[in-house]
């Protein structure tokens, strides 16, 4: 992919593939929402005594695995090396959470409220994740115009 699709593509899917460097030094992957800012980061929260927070306290170092299609044709991927930051303040894990939520889904009304109750109770047993990638590595099949 080009910089400019690379970028596109970030920022038009949800879900990645978190790979942090486990304590027996195996791989430890696991699939998180995330968004990507204006900075071009990937941001994320999750609950504060996981392991995989654990892992990013011992070593900062990930590797971070979008992709998407079913066929071999429709396959794209980006796969990120990066630095992970652990953001510990309540206002910010807040408000990501509910970034994060209005981005996936249409609410309103009294559903909106109530997700806000329930991400305001969650909020201050969870942080944020932040990665900024040192580099990446994509492909896009959709390009090979069946030709491999």
């Amino acid at each position: 992919m080009t910089d400019d699709e690379l970028l596109v593509y970030l920022r038009s899917q949800r879900r990645l593939i978190l790979v942090s460097n486990g304590i027996n030094t195996y791989p430890h992957p696991m699939p998180m929402n995330y968004m990507f800012d204006d900075e071009e980061r990937f941001v994320m929260t999750t609950f504060r005594k996981s392991q995989k927070v654990k892992n990013l306290q011992r070593d900062p170092k990930v590797s971070l695995l979008v992709e998407s299609g079913i066929a071999y044709d429709e396959l794209k991927s980006v796969l990120a090396y990066a630095q992970a930051e652990i953001i510990d303040d309540n206002e910010e894990v807040l408000r990501t959470m509910m970034m994060l939520l209005t981005e996936e889904t249409e609410l309103s009304g009294n559903d909106l409220d109530l997700v806000k109750e329930q991400a305001k109770a969650t909020a201050p047993k969870r942080v944020m994740l932040r990665f900024s990638a040192d580099s990446y590595v994509s492909w896009d099949h959709t390009k090979l115009k069946g030709h491999y």
